[in-house]
């Protein structure tokens, strides 16, 4: 179990450093990443590099027992760079330059960048791949975080060649893009642009290929660094920091390409419901790379800076936060950062050592923290325990946020719906992609798959055949990879499946939006009674027993919940986007069918229970005590306990009896 967090030493006098690794023992550090943001002190000018002070402080660690996640420091190119070869710079979409002074300023499709953190991450790899305190190398960091989409002149060449490469001819672009719409239809690929500032609306199928070559882009980057460190001799583990559900890189692509999938969070301790988005973070990490545990590269140990108002965490919040990610799955508990900035952008944010020093709340729950992590020894990993798959799909959000459409949906919101309801029924779930393997799942939520692939249709149908239980939502099977229609209107692969056609989508005035128009859409039947909101499409039934029918508005008497038999399994089709309570009776009238049971019966709703293979962890995240059932070793107690009592931000390790 690694913990530890960011190390700058760079911005602190040498002395100070002896101190540095004294406060990282007595708070039971085992691990720091170094080196994040170094560029500049190790490589002061173009043809200079300086490793003496970085041979120091890494020796230091080494023999005060403190490993070494070594990152690469190529995330901030420092002055010198930018100001030499200026086209290394990203730009915006009106052609303006990213200037230096901040960070994440270089264009990762630019030649020069590329040769410049080539030659850095060369020299890094070449000195320190043997030293016996590195264990972990952290390429870049948080890629595409600040400057998602790079619009310069060295993007818009790369395009170029991207595109010549996906389609090999222009006319199998212009067939891709339908470029006859406008007279957009291009007669070679040196006539393409990035979608840059323009009149009106782009292009999708453009700003969807876009968006699949910004993530290939920084991917290219990746996979140049790694493949560096791998030829210098190294034979740690390699990764770079997701930041859970990010729209501009495809995770599902990259996570095969990292040996360890590490991730940064940071929930605002202002909602009471934050604690969900820790949850979704950690199942998504879990998911990317099954079986294998991950890390928590970032969190923070109290405040942040950048909201408009960075409140604290509650006492005990910062350990519940922590427990929470070791629960599903991490083997690694990390800050940002270790000593707080003195100075910078980021002074304000909090430390493991804070400014105020050791006699603080946030320093005492960092030690206490440690100490308890030091005594968990050999945890399970994952046995694939979960029954209920939610399917997130990259290209699918790329597409279905394009402008254009019969309503805006915010895609992860969505998404983060059905996750929420099925984690306040307290039923652990893994977050996959729509062509991974669904054998193991009794239910497969697959909300508003808009661009649908074939292979994505056939392994749900299968899943279906096979006996499990299928949730399509709204605005699914629409597009296809390119977002065009298909011929014969929507919802044509899995037409057969639900039984269903949709003749058009029925849009509604989003909630809480002013001026005319219908907002919701009630839902009624036996046993449902909710208001759906964005959508009351408009179908008919061809093969399907309804469920709920729409009640009043546009779309009256239609169906709006109907299940399928299609071989051993049920197909479900709801054609509106349910309010909380109404995705909880569905999700309710799912697992019922399914017989999919909760991790933990007769919870609270702000109490959680998560399984880690036979390892049972439950957290109280309300602003009450709480006592919970449970029988077994309380892990962290070292007792037998047959009920356990959490304090609020309290939580107990228990492996169950049975």
């Amino acid at each position: 179990m690694h913990y530890g967090g960011d190390y700058n030493p760079e911005q602190w006098p040498e002395e100070v450093w002896p101190e540095d690794i004294a406060r990282m023992q007595e708070a039971g550090v085992t691990m720091v990443s170094l080196g994040i943001f170094s560029w500049a002190r190790i490589q002061p000018s173009e043809h200079e590099f300086d490793f003496d002070w970085l041979d120091r402080i890494i020796d230091l660690l080494h023999d005060g027992g403190i490993a070494v996640d070594l990152a690469t420091a190529t995330a901030s190119p420092p002055p010198w760079a930018t100001v030499a070869y200026p086209e290394m710079l990203a730009a915006d979409e009106n052609g303006t330059p990213y200037w230096h002074g901040s960070r994440q300023h270089y264009a990762p499709s630019s030649p020069a960048y590329r040769r410049l953190a080539t030659e850095l991450v060369t020299r890094i790899a070449g000195r320190y791949a043997d030293h016996p305190a590195v264990v972990l190398w952290h390429v870049n960091n948080e890629y595409g975080c600040h400057l998602n989409v790079d619009y310069s002149d060295a993007a818009r060449d790369a395009f170029r060649g991207w595109l010549e490469k996906r389609y090999g001819s222009v006319d199998a672009l212009n067939e891709a893009w339908g470029t006859m719409f406008w007279s957009q239809r291009y007669g070679s690929f040196a006539e393409v642009f990035p979608p840059r500032h323009a009149p009106y609306s782009h292009n999708p199928g453009q700003l969807l290929d876009y968006r699949r070559f910004t993530s290939d882009m920084l991917l290219e980057c990746y996979r140049m660094e790694r493949d560096i460190i791998r030829a210098a001799g190294a034979t740690q583990p390699v990764t770079t920091n997701f930041m859970g559900a990010f729209k501009p890189v495809n995770y599902s692509q990259w996570a095969p390409e990292l040996d360890v999938i590490s991730d940064d969070l940071y929930p605002d301790p202002n909602d009471p419901e934050g604690f969900r988005e820790g949850a979704f973070h950690g199942d998504l990490m879990r998911s990317l790379k099954p079986g294998t545990p991950w890390l928590l590269m970032e969190q923070a140990s109290n405040a942040v800076n950048w909201r408009p108002s960075n409140a604290p965490k509650a006492p005990g919040q910062l350990a519940a936060q922590s427990m929470q990610a070791v629960a599903r799955g991490a083997d690694g508990v990390l800050f940002f950062q270790w000593r707080q900035s003195r100075a910078g952008a980021e002074k304000f944010h909090s430390g493991m050592l804070p400014h105020a020093g050791t006699q603080t709340r946030t320093w005492r729950e960092v030690v206490a923290l440690g100490g308890e992590l030091g005594r968990l020894q050999d945890l399970p990993a994952d046995d694939g325990s979960a029954r209920v798959a939610l399917l997130l799909d990259w290209e699918n959000w790329w597409a279905i946020e394009n402008p254009d459409h019969p309503t805006s949906l915010d895609y992860l919101s969505l998404v983060r719906g059905w996750y929420d309801a099925a984690h306040r029924l307290h039923v652990q779930v893994d977050i996959l992609p729509p062509t991974a393997g669904l054998a193991q799942y009794d239910v497969v939520l697959a909300p508003h798959l808009y661009l649908m692939t074939g292979e994505s249709a056939g392994n749900l149908t299968a899943f279906v055949e096979q006996g499990g239980h299928l949730l399509v939502t709204a605005f699914s099977d629409v597009v296809d990879g390119n977002d065009r229609f298909r011929s014969g209107g929507f919802g044509t692969q899995v037409r057969d499946l639900l039984g269903v056609v949709v003749e058009d989508f029925g849009a509604l005035v989003a909630p809480g939006s002013a001026g005319p128009g219908q907002q919701h859409a009630q839902v009624a039947g036996d046993g449902f009674g909710f208001a759906g909101s964005f959508l009351a499409e408009e179908a008919h039934v061809v093969d399907a027993v309804v469920l709920a029918s729409f009640d009043g508005g546009r779309q009256h008497g239609g169906p709006a919940l109907t299940s399928r038999r299609h071989g051993a399994g049920t197909a479900y089709y709801l054609a509106t986007v349910p309010d909380d309570d109404g995705a909880r009776q569905v999700l309710e009238h799912l697992f019922a069918a399914a017989k999919v049971r909760p991790v933990l019966e007769g919870l609270p709703p702000m109490v959680e229970a998560i399984r880690r293979g036979p390892l049972l962890t439950v957290i109280n995240h309300a602003a009450e005590p709480v006592r919970v059932a449970v029988q077994g070793r309380d892990v962290l107690a070292e007792s037998v306990v047959r009920e356990v009592t959490l304090e609020p931000f309290g939580y107990a390790l228990v492996r169950p009896d049975r």
